[in-house]
């Protein structure tokens, strides 16, 4: 009996996934790429004559949709951390006692090992097994929706195979092969067109192009490494024993992956790809090590932005010798006056180098840096340009030795520098426009105050023209005055005014981390918040105060005695509260008449009425802690639509699960 159209279609379409499956996945081919494109032909044609078989999930659906006027945002259900980065041997053996000592166990640690690609970073969301979201880590909070481009890759799935679960969010990199790089770039050239400077530019730009067919043309390819939100437990316990998951599933795992056995077991990886690593057909910057065991990533948990389970051991850069023209000094946001090489422009793993970072006047000192030098160059972590070292043997008889400049470049102020310290200072604070500005960005940005529409170039023009020197001073701007700037008009001068207003609404800890006070981050931000529960007890604290909350140390309270001692930095506080910022009331750390003093919630899924970050504002200003994950010692979890692997943990332990409604009456009235 003859096939029906439909019958046909659907099982081209299982061929052609299982032989995608058998090419991308497994590295297996069973058919030769002739035989493939026959079926591929087959369908397409199949297709033609019959558009209502026609699905998104197609595989001939990959050459791209229309083309998008702009990305749309993408919150992440769970942040999309970076790593820790790893230098030296010295540093991954510190990275390796530090993760010991914090779960209390002296022998060796199992690790999974697997090469860094420079690529890009995207998360990919399967329900009921079919792909429905792609994103770009963005800032590791929100990305951008890169679907349709996602979409046109081939060896992403756009169906799973079978054994998944509902809901499944898996990471991983996106790469353009060397073979493929070469390739375009030959192309380019050939019709004139702008060549990529290396393949992880051409990952990125291909990924992010508004017009998806432009993604399909490109050679792009993916490997999974790790999983984001699940909506059941379903998943191994092992990191190792992830990758042979994924791949059943139908997803990409780079065949280099590796368990290894303590320190020596990570070295070893490290040395092994480091000298295969000119023959890979993809480029690597470096491997990560992550502690095998998933109940042992729980214990360890996070530190600020990145996990304390895994580490990204880096690869030395690429060094070139160029000719050291200049030094300049630059002044930051906390007055640090940073030494700056201007150098003869020179190409440095794919990246035109002009500056590099000399740190501090010790280290010019120490590397014996002069005016006039031939010196070696390379980029830290393939990132950051820094000098390595100078060729002395080549030095000319007018190179010029390096002085601090005594006073700040910026303002005139002078530039003072302690015993204790490496790095001066500019002693101007707010009076040094550097500096100021600086501050304002800070001030300004999404983890502080969150004030939108307030970018650089408008806090640039607002302190070149006077109208702002302090923080309290944005809260003084009227209509007229930002209407008369450059650029504006009254719509956006009134946006403006309305995002200022908003954020006059914040908490104590997204203040304390907006001062911008020296070597205090969110993290201690929101301990300080917790354990003082006001400003008035944070202003008058010792330092034996500061350093009875968790995780603070004496530089940092000495960092806090002294902001706080200064008058002018008492005035603005008293002067943002007079123009209307406030906060809650914030019940410290055990502190009694609160169900929430020394409880621990978990927040999952989409939340109705708030945003997570809110609902973490406001269990933290009531004295409860905010883990990332679930355990025997978490006393709620509060759940939202979508929520994944961390409600079936909390059913599994028999924990009290909330919604949002529930969360709001334990709360309280709002204040």
């Amino acid at each position: 009996m003859k096939e029906t159209p439909a019958a046909r279609v659907a099982r081209l379409r299982e061929l052609i996934e299982y032989h995608n499956y058998r090419y991308h996945a497994l590295d297996d081919p069973e058919i030769p790429d002739a035989q493939f494109d026959k079926l591929f032909r087959e369908l397409r044609e199949l297709e033609d004559k019959n558009p209502q078989l026609i699905t998104p999930q197609s595989p001939t659906r990959r050459v791209g949709s229309q083309p998008l006027d702009e990305f749309a945002q993408v919150l992440h259900a769970l942040p999309m951390l970076s790593l820790d980065n790893a230098f030296s041997e010295q540093d991954v053996e510190d990275f390796d006692r530090r993760a010991r000592e914090r779960l209390g166990s002296a022998a060796a640690l199992e690790y999974a090992a697997e090469p860094k690609l420079d690529g890009l970073a995207v998360s990919i969301t399967y329900r009921d097994g079919l792909l429905i979201q792609a994103a770009t880590r963005g800032d590791g909070m929100r990305g951008e929706d890169i679907t349709s481009n996602v979409r046109t890759i081939k060896s992403v799935p756009l169906r799973l195979r079978k054994g998944y679960p509902p809901l499944l969010e898996v990471r991983g990199e996106i790469y353009m092969p060397l073979a493929g790089f070469r390739q375009f770039n030959s192309r380019a050239r050939e019709l004139g067109q702008k060549e990529f400077k290396n393949p992880r530019n051409a990952a990125a730009g291909s990924v992010r192009q508004l017009d998806p067919s432009i993604t399909a043309s490109r050679p792009l390819a993916m490997f999974v490494y790790g999983l984001g939100e699940v909506s059941a437990d379903v998943t191994p316990q092992q990191q190792s024993a992830l990758w042979p998951w994924l791949r059943e599933l139908g997803l990409r795992v780079s065949p280099e992956v590796r368990r290894v056995v303590g320190v020596q077991g990570c070295l070893d990886y490290f040395r092994n790809m480091a000298s295969r690593r000119p023959g890979l057909p993809y480029e690597i910057d470096g491997v990560v090590y992550k502690v095998d065991d998933m109940r042992l990533q729980e214990r360890l948990g996070f530190v600020s932005r990145a996990p304390r389970w895994a580490v990204a051991h880096k690869f030395p850069a690429d060094e070139v010798v160029t000719l050291l023209k200049d030094v300049e000094f630059q002044v930051g946001r906390t007055g640090a006056v940073t030494p700056v090489a201007r150098l003869e422009p020179v190409d440095v793993g794919g990246v035109t180098v002009s500056n590099a970072t000399l740190h501090n006047m010790d280290e010019i000192a120490r590397k014996d840096v002069r005016i006039g030098d031939r010196v070696v160059v390379r980029r830290a972590g393939d990132v950051i340009p820094e000098i390595v070292r100078v060729l002395v043997g080549e030095r000319p008889p007018h190179a010029r030795k390096v002085s601090l400049p005594r006073s700040c470049p910026v303002c005139g102020s002078a530039v003072l520098r302690t015993e204790d310290e490496a790095v001066a200072r500019c002693s101007g604070g707010f009076a040094c426009p550097a500096q100021r500005k600086e501050m304002l960005r800070h001030f300004a940005s999404r983890r502080a105050l969150d004030i939108d529409g307030l970018g650089d170039k408008l806090i640039e023009q607002l302190v070149d023209a006077g109208h702002v020197n302090t923080p309290a001073d944005l809260y003084r701007l009227d209509q007229e005055t930002l209407a008369a700037l450059p650029r504006m008009a009254e719509k956006s001068a009134g946006n403006v005014l309305a995002s200022l207003d908003k954020s006059r609404t914040t908490t104590l800890a997204r203040l304390l981390y907006a001062l911008g006070i020296r070597d205090v981050g969110e993290a201690t931000a929101t301990a300080l918040a917790v354990h003082f529960g006001s400003l008035e007890a944070l202003a008058c604290a010792t330092e034996e105060q500061f350093t009875a909350v968790p995780d603070i140390g004496p530089v940092v309270a000495g960092s806090l005695r002294r902001w706080f001692a200064v008058e002018a930095n008492r005035r603005l506080l008293d002067d943002l509260q007079a123009l209307g910022v406030h906060w809650p009331a914030v019940k410290p750390a055990g502190a009694k008449g609160t169900v929430l003093a020394g409880k621990t919630f978990v927040l999952t899924g989409t939340l109705p009425g708030m945003t997570r970050d809110q609902a973490r504002d406001l269990l933290q200003a009531n004295g409860a802690k905010v883990a990332g994950s679930v355990s025997k010692r978490t006393d709620y979890v509060v759940a939202g639509s979508d929520a994944g692997s961390k409600l079936a943990k909390a059913r599994e332990l028999g924990i009290k699960v909330i919604d949002e409604e529930a969360l709001r009456q334990i709360l309280g009235p709002a204040k």
